[in-house]
Parts: structure tokens; C-alpha cells; sequence
């Protein structure tokens, strides 16, 4: 179940350690595949899917202090591919799939995971 939202949500650094755990799934899941594996995997098409639109929605609702811990990420696109994985769930593209998930994400972890070690321990 949600918290309830009396509590708050995730705050700013939360929400990169979310987007950090989400690309590491992706990463696992990808390890050893190859892009044919999208058109006969259901479930790892299904676990992509999930994990992108959870780095997605995170995405979305990072601050603008917090997205200047990573400048550079194309916050905009994430939050778009989140959009259409979410909206258009029966068009979904493996071949961009394929390519967020061994492109994209790998990239961004690196952002990511720098941003994180480096945030201020009074920083949210």
C-alpha cells in the first residue's frame, strides 16, 4: 500500500537512490540478453518496462535543486519515455527499449550514481 500522503513523499535524495536501484535492475535484467530476447520474454519486457517507468516517474518529480545535482541528464526525455511507456503501453518499441535499457540507462548511471555520493548531508 502507499504511504499516506499526509506523510510526504520521497524527498530529493530518495528519489535518486529510487532512480539508482531502478538502473541497476535494469542493468541485471539486460545482462547476458540480447535484443531478440524482447520478442520472446514477455517477463523481461514486462521488468524493463516497470523499471523505466519507475526512473521515469522518480524523474519527474525530482526538484529543480535536486536536478542540479546532474545538470547534464536529459531530465525532460526521461520523464517523455516514462510518458509513453506509461500511455502507450500497447505501441511499445523494443528496438528503443533495447536501446534505453543498454544505452540510456548505463549513461545515466553514471550521473547518478556520482550525484549521489557527492550529495550534501543536509541536502533532501
Amino acid at each position: 500500500m502507499p504511504r499516506d500522503p499526509r506523510q510526504g513523499g520521497p524527498n530529493d535524495l530518495e528519489r535518486f537512490l529510487h532512480i539508482r536501484d531502478a538502473g541497476r535492475d535494469v542493468l541485471t535484467f539486460v545482462k547476458d540478453r540480447q535484443r531478440t530476447d524482447l520478442s520472446t520474454d514477455a517477463m523481461l519486457t514486462r521488468a524493463l518496462v516497470n523499471a523505466l517507468q519507475v526512473i521515469g516517474e522518480a524523474a519527474a518529480r525530482v526538484t529543480d535543486d535536486g536536478r542540479a545535482h546532474s545538470p547534464t541528464l536529459p531530465w525532460g526525455q526521461i520523464v517523455a519515455a516514462r510518458n509513453i511507456l506509461v500511455h502507450v503501453y500497447w505501441g511499445i518499441d523494443h528496438d528503443q527499449l533495447w536501446l534505453m535499457a543498454t544505452q540510456d540507462v548505463p549513461s545515466m548511471m553514471v550521473e547518478i550514481e556520482l550525484a549521489i555520493t557527492q550529495w550534501p548531508s543536509t541536502d533532501s
